[in-house]
């Protein structure tokens, strides 16, 4: 029996690599259901994020990358207008995973959460997945072609 029956995430999921699917990894091994916020144009826009591909195209890619790492999962993706969708403040969502570089997101939600009379979610925290060199994972170190989506360095001609 997982430890939660429901749990949520968030994130833009620009190009998805190897540091997303641990996190995804780590909020099915703790839960039965996952609500996973995906940024929306707009807010990625205004958090100064230059997006490689539109909603719909990182829609479609979170599905699959789902779909085929971890078939038969039960999952549903909200679309995110601010940090936090409507779905985190239902009062059903019990924790909140999140990255090592995200983790100040779960007393955000919990102070929110205060102020609206429900319980405080848990908050999960995962390591972040490191390159062959040592540095983290990230789309940005991706799209400057650096690394791949696995973490293996991309020579430089």
């Amino acid at each position: 029996m997982k430890k939660f029956e429901l749990v949520a995430m968030g994130g833009t999921f620009d190009f998805i690599h190897k540091g997303h699917i641990k996190l995804i990894s780590e909020a099915f091994l703790v839960s039965d259901k996952v609500i996973i916020g995906l940024t929306s144009d707009k807010l990625a826009s205004r958090k100064g994020k230059k997006l490689q591909n539109n909603y719909n195209q990182r829609f479609e890619n979170l599905v699959k990358a789902i779909e085929n790492n971890f078939p038969n999962s039960s999952f549903e993706i909200s679309k995110l207008d601010n940090d936090f969708g409507p779905a985190v403040l239902e009062k059903e969502v019990q924790a909140l995973v999140v990255s090592d570089e995200t983790s100040n997101q779960g007393d955000v939600l919990n102070q929110l959460r205060d102020q609206k009379g429900m319980p405080p979610v848990e908050v999960v925290v995962v390591p972040m997945v490191l390159a062959k060199d040592g540095n983290r994972i990230s789309t940005t170190r991706m799209r400057n072609k650096e690394i791949d989506d696995e973490g293996n360095l991309l020579s430089i001609d």
